[in-house]
C-alpha cells in the first residue's frame, strides 16, 4: 500500500522571511558579479595602461641612450639605466634580435608556449608593431600568470623612425613576497563577500520584523476566526496602527463579527420568542380543551342530570370553544401579517372620521366605567393611505387596552399631527401604566405585562402584535412611553395620500 508523501506546511512568515531572503540574496549575487567583474576589467585595462606607458617611456629613453653612444648599443652601459630589485621580467634586443640585457626574477618561470609567446611579441615589435596580452597559466608553481608587452624602440624616438630594437616587459600577477597585483582583486571580492553577508544578515533580521508586523494582524485574525468557529461571537482584533490593507481588512472583520453576533443574538431571540409563543399557545390551549373535555366527560356520564345545569354546561363548552376559535384566528392573522400574505386595501382615509367612529363602538363600556374619551384630531388634518378595516382594527385594540387600564375618572385621548409624509397619531389614558422592565415587550407575541391574566381574563396576547404587524404592513411604525401610575402613550405612524390635484 502507498503512501502519498506531504511537504511540510511552511508558516506564512517563514515564506515572506525566505522571499525577502531569495530576492536580497539574488540581487546580491547578481551586485557582487557584476561589481567583481567591473572592477576586475577595470583593474587589469588600468593595468595595461600602465604597462604600455612604462614601456613606451622606456624605449624613447633607450633611444636617447642609443644616440648618445654614438647610434650602437653598448649592453654594459645599459645596466645603469635600468631600475634595479624591479619584480618583472625585461628583456631588451636589438634590431637582429640579439639580446643586449635579459632579467628573469627567479620566481618567474616560463614554459615553453610562453616563451613562444613572448618570442613572438618581440618579432613584431622589431617589425614596428606593439604587441601587449595576458597569459594565463594552468600551472599554478611553475607557468606565468600577467600582463607582458612588446614595444619598439625607433631611433630618435620618432614613431616613424628607423626600429633600432625592441623590449619586452611583462609584470606577474602574484608576487611571492608583499603586495601582488592580484591581491587587490581577492581583497575587493573579500570585501564584496563580507558586504554581501553584512547585508543579507540585515535583510533577514529586517525580514523577519517586517513578516511579523504583517504577520501579526493575520494571526490574530485567525485566532479570532477559529474563536467565532467555536462559538465565541463577542471576538474582536485590534486593527493595526495604519489603515492599510491589513487595517481594512481587520475592521471590516470586526464589522462583520459585530453583525454576525447581532444576526445570532436575534436568531436566539428569536428562537427565544418561539419556544415562548409554542409554550404560551399550548397553555392557552390547553385550558379550555382541559374545561371542554371535563365538561363533556360530565355531560356523556349522566354526571350532570339537571337540564338546567346541561344548559349551563353546553354554554361554557361553547364559550370555551370560542376562545379556541379566537386564539387560532389570531395566531393565523399574525402569521399571515408577518408573512406578508394579506392584501391590504389601500385608499384615502379620513382619520378624524374613523376615529369617531371607533370612539362610538367603544364609548357604552367607558361611560359605565366612568372614563371619558375625547378625539382631538382636527377634522382638516389631510387623509392618509390605509386599510380602513385594518386602522379600525388597530384603534379598537389600543382602545380597549387603554379601557382595561385606566380607572374610573380617567381620560383617554386620541390626537394626530402630519410630520414630512406621515402622519403621527397617538392613542394616550391616564391608567396604572406599564413598568419600565416591561415596556420593551408589550409588541411582543404572547407577552402579557400582568402575569397573573391568562387567556380567560386578558385575550389571547397577541394583541398588541398584530396591531405592530398591522402598522408595519402599512409602512408606519409604532411605540409606546408609559410612566407607572401615569398613563401610557402609543404612537404610531401612517403614510399620507397622495391628493391627485
Amino acid at each position: 500500500m502507498s503512501q502519498s508523501f506531504h511537504l511540510p506546511t511552511l508558516s506564512l512568515r517563514l515564506k515572506l522571511v525566505l522571499s525577502y531572503l531569495g530576492v536580497a540574496l539574488g540581487a546580491i549575487i547578481i551586485m557582487a558579479i557584476v561589481v567583481s567583474f567591473a572592477i576586475q576589467s577595470y583593474f587589469v585595462s588600468s593595468q595595461q595602461n600602465t604597462l604600455k606607458v612604462q614601456a613606451e617611456s622606456f624605449a624613447q629613453s633607450l633611444a636617447t641612450v642609443y644616440t648618445a653612444q654614438g647610434n650602437t648599443w653598448n649592453a654594459a652601459s645599459l645596466q645603469s639605466y635600468i631600475e634595479p630589485g624591479t619584480p618583472s621580467l625585461l628583456v631588451i634586443v636589438d634590431a637582429p634580435g640579439n639580446a643586449l640585457y635579459y632579467r628573469q626574477p627567479d620566481f618567474i618561470t616560463l614554459d615553453d608556449n610562453e616563451k613562444v609567446a613572448l618570442t613572438q611579441a618581440l618579432t613584431q615589435a622589431l617589425k614596428g608593431q606593439e604587441t601587449q596580452g595576458q597569459m594565463q597559466s594552468t600551472d599554478s608553481d611553475n607557468g606565468f600568470s600577467g600582463l607582458y608587452i612588446a614595444v619598439p624602440i625607433r631611433y630618435k624616438g620618432l614613431s616613424n623612425g628607423q626600429v633600432i630594437g625592441a623590449i619586452l616587459q611583462a609584470i606577474p600577477g602574484k608576487y611571492p613576497q608583499g603586495f601582488s597585483p592580484n591581491d587587490f582583486l581577492v581583497n575587493v571580492n573579500q570585501a564584496i563577500l563580507i558586504t554581501g553577508l553584512i547585508i543579507a544578515l540585515v535583510v533577514i533580521i529586517f525580514s523577519m520584523i517586517l513578516a511579523r508586523r504583517l504577520t501579526r494582524p493575520l494571526t490574530s485574525l485567525t485566532l479570532a476566526a477559529e474563536q467565532m468557529r467555536q462559538g465565541d461571537y463577542a471576538r474582536r482584533v485590534e486593527p493595526p496602527r495604519s489603515m492599510d490593507e491589513m487595517g481594512r481588512l481587520a475592521t471590516s472583520f470586526n464589522a462583520m463579527a459585530t453583525t454576525i453576533e447581532a444576526d445570532v443574538n436575534e436568531l436566539r431571540r428569536q428562537e427565544q420568542l418561539r419556544r415562548d409563543m409554542i409554550a404560551n399557545i399550548a397553555h392557552d390551549m390547553l385550558t379550555p380543551l382541559t374545561a371542554i373535555q371535563g365538561f363533556n366527560e360530565a355531560l356523556a356520564d349522566d354526571v350532570i342530570t339537571q337540564p338546567e345545569q346541561r344548559q349551563e354546561t353546553a354554554q361554557l363548552i361553547g364559550r370555551e370553544t370560542q376562545r379556541l376559535r379566537r386564539l387560532v384566528v389570531d395566531m393565523q392573522q399574525m402569521t399571515s401579517l408577518e408573512s406578508g400574505q394579506t392584501q391590504l386595501e389601500l385608499a384615502p382615509l379620513d382619520i378624524h372620521t374613523l376615529v369617531d367612529e371607533t370612539l362610538a363602538v367603544i364609548h357604552p363600556e367607558c361611560e359605565l366605567a366612568g372614563i371619558t374619551v375625547r378625539n382631538e384630531i382636527d377634522p382638516t388634518t389631510p387623509p392618509v393611505q390605509a386599510d380602513s378595516d385594518r386602522i379600525t382594527q388597530v384603534l379598537l385594540n389600543l382602545l380597549d387596552n387603554a379601557r382595561r387600564h385606566t380607572s374610573s375618572g380617567g381620560t383617554i385621548t386620541v390626537g394626530a399631527i402630519p410630520k414630512e409624509a406621515m402622519l403621527q397619531i397617538w392613542i394616550s389614558d391616564t391608567g396604572s401604566g406599564i413598568a419600565t422592565e416591561d415596556l420593551p415587550h408589550i409588541f411582543e407575541r404572547f407577552y402579557r405585562v400582568d402575569k397573573s391574566r391568562t387567556g380567560a381574563t386578558g385575550g389571547s396576547g397577541l394583541g398588541l402584535s398584530i396591531v405592530k404587524a398591522i402598522i408595519t404592513t402599512h409602512g408606519g411604525s409604532i411605540s409606546a412611553e408609559s410612566m407607572p401610575g401615569k398613563g401610557t402613550r402609543i404612537v404610531f405612524t401612517l403614510p399620507l395620500a397622495q391628493i391627485q390635484g
